[in-house]
């Protein structure tokens, strides 16, 4: 690419070095034609003034320099490209299944677990954005918050709206991880992802954690689980008369039971005991689940040479023309 212009064929510029060679020739040649003439005085001359041809005698030189450069460039080839990417990915598609159970309001994460994890399963949101994703909530019921789309500020903005007692209190492990396998078990994604955060015991639902851990494993979906808590107890507030109170309660993940989901479906099992853990672990499960994206660039092109060629001819007319016409008498 040259002056901003890009040719096909850039070794014929070279051409352009002859130019200077050109007008040493044609200086020779006017050299040679000139004719002196001897005066006594050139006061006689003082009143001399060059004709109209006179003038313009240069331009037949200027004409087919012109000319020489521009047939030189459309030797060269100028073209315009416009170039475009093709995008191709092997997506994946992810079910966050969250539990908005009262217990979920403890603020051993900051402010609240319900919060902190919200905001962290955002950002993870947001770092896939060619994945189709969905979001599930339980708590004594389970409940599809948003359907398994493409469009990632719908998600995002249907999980701003999750709060903890919209739906029954309890926890139904089994039946929340059911939810999902039903929005993600039909799913054309090659790839197909469950990731189940909860800070409590199955104590709710008819459907066993386990059970449901085996139909996960039967269609092929991994499933990641999280354990929200830290160890021994966390401050919990109560509504009293007197305003929220704070009271420590124990802190009981059925940890053994996330951790026989996530074997059974060749994932794994985490534990979060404070905000930065938690991010931690959403960054893990990021690395090990990668949606390959294949990127093909494109270049279009168009051939410029016309111009240059049809200005070359013009100029050349002109010259002929001018040596012809108004300029036949003059070398």
């Amino acid at each position: 690419m040259i002056f901003g212009i890009e040719f096909a064929n850039p070794g014929y510029l070279f051409l352009l070095l002859l130019l200077p060679l050109m007008v040493f020739i044609h200086w020779r040649i006017r050299t040679r034609r000139r004719t002196d003439i001897r005066v006594s005085d050139i006061k006689i001359l003082s009143g001399y003034r060059k004709s109209f041809r006179q003038k313009i005698g240069w331009l037949p030189l200027v004409c087919r320099l012109l000319a020489v450069v521009l047939i030189v460039v459309a030797l060269a080839r100028p073209r315009s490209s416009s170039k475009g990417t093709n995008v191709t990915s092997e997506g994946i598609s992810i079910v966050l299944a969250m539990d908005v159970s009262s217990s979920m309001l403890a603020e051993d994460l900051r402010p609240n677990r319900i919060e902190a994890s919200k905001r962290v399963a955002a950002d993870f949101i947001s770092g896939r954005p060619t994945d189709l994703m969905g979001l599930v909530v339980f708590s004594g019921e389970s409940f599809t918050q948003c359907p398994i789309t493409s469009d990632h500020s719908v998600l995002l903005n249907l999980m701003g709206d999750i709060k903890s007692g919209v739906l029954e209190d309890g926890t139904a492990l089994g039946e929340g991880l059911a939810t999902a396998i039903a929005r993600i078990k039909d799913s054309k994604a090659k790839s197909k992802v469950i990731i189940l955060l909860t800070d409590g015991v199955n104590n709710s639902g008819s459907i066993a954690p386990v059970t449901a851990g085996e139909i996960a494993k039967t269609f092929g979906i991994r499933v990641y689980t999280i354990g929200v808590g830290r160890n021994g107890t966390a401050p919990y507030p109560f509504k009293t008369p007197f305003g929220i109170q704070y009271q420590n309660v124990d802190v009981q993940i059925d940890e053994e039971i996330l951790q026989q989901i996530s074997e059974a479906t060749d994932a794994k099992y985490f534990r979060a005991t404070d905000n930065r853990k938690l991010k931690a672990i959403y960054e893990e499960i990021d690395k090990m689940e990668k949606t390959k994206v294949e990127v093909t660039e494109f270049r279009r092109y168009s051939e410029d040479f016309f111009p240059y060629a049809l200005a070359a001819a013009l100029l050349l007319i002109l010259e002929f023309i001018l040596r012809f016409t108004i300029l036949r008498s003059l070398p």
